[in-house]
């Protein structure tokens, strides 16, 4: 009797330190269809932005602080544009007075290169399959009817039909047959063209037919180190200076110091020429030149010889007219 009152309390110790034991069940989520897992979590990538060159754009600023000895015409030259651009863009009236240390609103530069947008982040939706449909609990068989018959129709019944469906078509409206105009025979026309003696239009790209301005010999290199913005050419004075491509005369005068009797030509928006120490300018400004159109005679104006001072520059930017011009003067 002592041995069953022993093990019946070993009995129950054992199950009370069962119950004891507090284990929690694992969370189960019951979002229905969507499980989280790690790849859902990922970061968004980061938005990139594309690099643009810097090419030429340093070359023409938004804007420009005059300093001692400049003028409209020498700013115009410097960054590639009509000082009459440069004029109209401060309201300033001719004679066109500037001051040291004023600022200058430049045209708009040109752009080189479109700058790219911003990539936004990449948004994944996570798909979800909609929850199975539940069958409906206690719903009454449906009872079954017995099954409608359809009897044949009688001839006389199908007679009507056919005569009432004859009625309700509409009938086909018959028109009047219309004639057709005959067509007129379509004329040759000669596509216009510029006037031989006319300017040709000047393109906006890189591609331009450059021919030698003068005969002569190159008397002075290109050096952008020691401020030799062009090349010099040899020759005798009133020598014919001809236009090295096509374009627009923006300034012929005498207003920049060291140039002398000066035109400038604008070829198209990246590309404009100089020409200096004319002793005769024989264009005036606004004027359409054609190329190899007489515009100047060699002369030696505020030069120590007789010569032509020729500039090729780039977005205002003085390059080398060499590599420009063919082989050799013609």
């Amino acid at each position: 009797m002592k041995n069953h009152l022993t093990i019946t309390a070993l009995a129950l110790v054992i199950f009370l330190g069962g119950c004891a034991t507090s284990q929690q069940a694992p969370v189960v989520e019951r979002a229905p269809g969507v499980k989280k897992t790690e790849a859902a979590k990922a970061a968004k990538p980061p938005a990139t932005k594309a690099v643009s060159a810097a090419g030429d754009k340093d070359w023409q600023p938004d804007t420009y602080t005059v300093k001692k000895g400049d003028t409209l015409y020498s700013i115009g030259l410097e960054f590639g544009y009509d000082y009459k651009e440069i004029a109209q863009n401060n309201n300033l009236q001719p004679p066109f007075v500037i001051r040291t240390g004023q600022q200058l609103k430049l045209p708009k530069a040109v752009e080189t290169v479109s700058p790219a947008g911003e990539t936004g982040p990449v948004v994944t939706a996570l798909r979800t399959e909609p929850p199975a449909t539940a069958k409906p609990l206690n719903v009454p068989p449906l009872l079954s009817e017995p099954k409608a018959v359809k009897e044949p129709y009688s001839e006389q019944a199908m007679a009507i039909v056919k005569s009432a469906e004859s009625a309700s078509k509409p009938q086909p409206v018959k028109r009047p047959a219309i004639e057709k105009p005959a067509e007129k025979p379509i004329e040759n026309t000669k596509p216009e063209t510029p006037d031989e003696k006319g300017a040709a239009p000047a393109s906006d790209d890189e591609t331009i037919e450059w021919a030698w301005p003068v005969n002569g010999k190159v008397v002075a290199s290109f050096n952008e180190a020691a401020s030799a913005k062009g090349i010099d050419i040899g020759g005798s004075s009133g020598q014919p200076i001809h236009a090295a491509a096509p374009g627009k005369v923006v300034y012929s005068g005498s207003g920049l110091r060291g140039y002398g009797k000066l035109i400038i030509i604008k070829h198209n928006k990246t590309y404009l020429s100089a020409y200096a120490h004319n002793s005769q300018i024989l264009v005036k400004e606004g004027q359409e030149i054609a190329k190899g159109q007489k515009i100047a005679e060699m002369g030696n104006t505020d030069s120590d010889r007789v010569k032509l001072h020729f500039e090729i520059r780039r977005l205002g930017k003085p390059v080398d007219p060499i590599k420009y011009l063919p082989g050799s003067p013609t």
